[in-house]
């Protein structure tokens, strides 16, 4: 009997602990509509050990799942369920390595500074396992993201809370005037099938190839560098202002995402921020291999490699630049966690609406809230937060009960744009030219550069293009929302995307669409009118606008963007279904391990499931020929479950002794049950499942209180980055009465 298979994949952290719970849920309201869920596991410690099979003995291999999701994406029947991963950063790397080598893997350690042919090999090795490697894999498709109607109705009934600005507040966004990738971005429309190579030339005219790729014609290319004095200089400025307005300073960038260019913006923050370490102690510091790049936490652990002497003598340093420069924005104050500690730690299209959240201010170091400098190097994108950030100041903050909903089309198919630039970001070796050269010799583009200024070039292919202007007139006719294309005449590459937007739109009927182009700022100032006169928009925008808006709106609308509906309709027809957010996972854990009490919403689960599951039922009509209503049904239950969850807040709370994830996936069981029990299309269904939902029911007091006996002490699942199943699986599923109930339906 043919059916449709759902990849659900196998992550890190809270989602991957709520998966124990969930997903046999799933598979046993699913088991009698020819759906069949398999797990697949991309987590950062899958990836690394699919990495060494040669060093692992064969009972410890495991099999390259993110390879096998990366060809099946090209694929129809595809249909994946793609949880929040870690885009690791190298501390995280390394945590993880020393873990599974602790777990009796045979890892070898991670080279930072590596010497020999092997440690270099290693290291490449381990290196496709840092930043986003796995979404640029599975995003074959172009990204439809938006808010369920039943989480937008829900957070105009029950808001969240948006704190007030002053009117005097002196916060701002800060952004490099020259010498950012903006001022330098060049862009090329390729007009054949060719190979092109990235080339230095230093002064004497001798050339490296450092890459060579294959482009298609009507492909867009584009090369760009940042100018790390002029850059400099810049954070130079934004402190002394910090400083003089008395206000904290603060750094946003995606040191996880732009795994390569971001964490150097990062270090030189630290190098102009504590100038003062650098004179000093820069003979400690080359002796401790530290780079600034890895931030201040990393130097505080090698500190302990010195004498107490130096040691001493570096941190009353550090005392010395706090007091004379302004205060940080901090992760932490409580543990004295600054904005500088790690490059992972604040991440720009979370930190921002943090901020915006709450009131335009930041935390301090002494733990209370203050006006802060938001500071934005590069101005491709900059300039949309400063508008938001002064209509707020103008306007004041956000009604979540008025406000429209904005959603997303982003180009992000086939590693478009500047996520798909990690393998193509160059540091100069010396002053010279970054080219970039075509097989016929001609130079597409050419830069002079200065020694290790960041260089990078994308490439965003012409079908990715084509079908993100397809998926944004969709949209627009399904919903009869206006599609504004966030796209800016005076920067190079997006003016070849206009070009291209103008020729393609033509072709369909536009009658009953409204379309503007309107560069950054002004597409931010037009949405946020319509926004605050609760109107609704689709902002149809590039990949790293994508990744910020998709955060920024759903944070201002419902309070997080884990709420969000995230599709990927793939090229290929199949779709990933992608869910929440995992920038509060690492401290669900941390309580998870302390307290046994698990606080991760799985909403955008449910949600991402039932549109998966209606993928499903259309993957077997066309593919086989099938036609199963069941799952029609089934999902439909599902939405109707996740209004109830919703509605009557069974949403897992904070604290011990309150409902928790696990209680949690229960009221969804409870709710689908009822749904199905009470709906009249399948009979067979209702009657199965009407026994289910009493069953649930009267049990209801006692799975909750086996559940709340698992609370209060520690748990143990034996691994942060790779968890033991079966400790994980009893610490998720305390309660036998609903393990009984979910298994039985799993074995009946």
């Amino acid at each position: 009997m043919a059916k449709a298979t759902i990849v659900w994949t196998k992550i890190d952290e809270a989602p991957a602990l709520a998966t124990y719970s969930l997903l046999p849920i799933m598979r046993a309201f699913t088991k009698d509509a020819d759906v069949e869920i398999e797990l697949r596991d991309i987590s950062l410690a899958g990836r690394i050990l699919a990495q060494f099979p040669d060093l692992l003995p064969e009972d410890k291999r495991v099999p390259d799942e993110l390879s096998y999701l990366g060809e099946l994406v090209w694929k129809p029947e595809a249909n994946i369920m793609k949880l929040p991963n870690i885009s690791a950063s190298v501390p995280q790397l390394k945590e993880a390595i020393k873990e599974l080598q602790e777990q009796g893997y045979p890892l070898p350690d991670y080279p930072e500074n590596p010497q020999t042919e092997e440690e270099k090999q290693i290291k490449e090795r381990y290196d496709r396992c840092v930043g986003s490697v796995v979404n640029p894999v599975l995003r074959q498709g172009n990204s439809d993201r938006r808010l369920a109607k039943v989480v937008k109705e829900y957070a105009k009934k029950h808001p969240h809370k948006l704190r007030d600005v002053s009117p005097h507040s002196k916060s701002h966004v800060a952004h490099m005037k020259t010498g950012d990738f903006y001022e330098h971005e060049k862009s090329v429309i390729i007009e054949k099938d060719t190979k092109i190579k990235y080339i230095f030339e230093d002064k004497n005219g001798n050339q490296t190839v450092l890459k060579e790729v294959e482009v298609g014609k009507g492909d867009v290319v584009d090369g760009t560098y940042m100018d790390r004095k002029k850059l400099r200089k810049y954070f130079e400025e934004v402190i002394n202002t910090a400083k003089e307005e008395d206000i904290l300073f603060s750094l946003h960038v995606k040191a996880t995402m732009m795994r390569v260019s971001d964490p150097v913006i990062f270090g030189d923050a630290i190098r102009v921020y504590y100038a003062k370490l650098f004179e000093r102690h820069g003979d400690i510091i080359e002796k401790l291999g530290w780079k600034p790049e890895f931030g201040m936490q990393e130097l505080e652990n090698r500190l302990e490699q010195l004498s107490e002497e130096e040691r001493n003598a570096v941190k009353a340093t550090i005392e010395e630049i706090y007091k004379e420069r302004p205060r940080m924005y901090m992760v932490d104050s409580d543990k004295g966690i600054t904005n500088l500690h790690m490059p992972n730690d604040v991440i720009i299209d979370a930190s921002v609406p943090a901020v915006i959240k709450n009131g335009l201010q930041g935390w301090g170091p002494d733990g209370e809230t203050d006006d802060v400098v938001l500071s934005i190097p590069d101005r491709s994108y900059a300039t949309m937060y400063k508008e938001i950030v002064e209509d707020i100041k103008a306007r004041g903050q956000f009604d979540p009960t008025k406000i429209g909903t904005v959603q997303n089309v982003g180009l992000m198919a086939m590693k478009a744009e500047e996520y798909g630039s990690h393998d193509k970001t160059f540091f100069p070796p010396a002053d010279g030219k970054m080219k970039v050269v075509d097989e016929d010799g001609n130079v597409l583009i050419e830069h002079c550069v200065n020694e290790g200024d960041i260089w990078r070039s994308c490439i965003t292919k012409d079908i990715a293009i084509r079908d993100w202007i397809k998926l944004a007139v969709n949209r627009a006719k399904e919903t009869g929302y206006p599609i504004v294309f966030w796209l800016d005449e005076y920067r190079a590459h997006d003016r070849n995307l206009i070009e291209k937007v103008k020729e393609e739109l033509p072709k369909y009927d536009l009658s009953d669409v409204d379309w503007y182009i309107k560069a950054p700022a002004d597409a931010m100032k037009f949405t946020l009118a319509r926004f605050r006169n609760g109107e609704d928009t689709i902002a149809v925008t590039g990949n790293v606008l994508r990744d910020y808006l998709t955060d920024l709106f759903p944070i201002i609308e419902v309070g997080t963007s884990a709420r969000s509906l995230s599709i990927v309709p793939l090229i290929a027809g199949g779709g990933v279904f992608e869910t929440g957010a995992g920038g509060s996972a690492p401290k669900h854990v941390e309580q998870f391990l302390k307290e046994g009490h698990l606080r991760w919403d799985s909403l955008g689960e449910f949600l991402a499931f039932e549109e998966s599951l209606k993928l499903a039922y259309k993957q077997l009509k066309t593919l086989h020929q099938k036609d199963n209503p069941r799952i029609l049904v089934i999902a439909e239950a599902l939405s109707k479950a996740i209004g109830k969850y919703l509605e009557n807040d069974k949403t897992p709370k904070r604290k011990v002794g309150q409902l928790d994830t696990r209680g949690s996936h229960y009221y969804l069981a409870l709710y689908w049950a009822e749904a199905l029990a009470t709906q009249e299309e399948d009979k067979e269904l209702a009657e199965k499942f009407s026994k289910v939902f009493a069953e649930l029911k009267e049990n209801e007091e006692k799975i909750l209180s086996e559940i709340a006996a698992a609370e209060g002490k520690p748990a143990d699942v034996g691994g942060w980055y790779h968890p033991d199943d079966e400790k994980a699986e009893k610490a998720m599923r305390p309660s036998e009465t609903f393990n009984r109930i979910i298994n039985n339906l799993l074995e009946s």
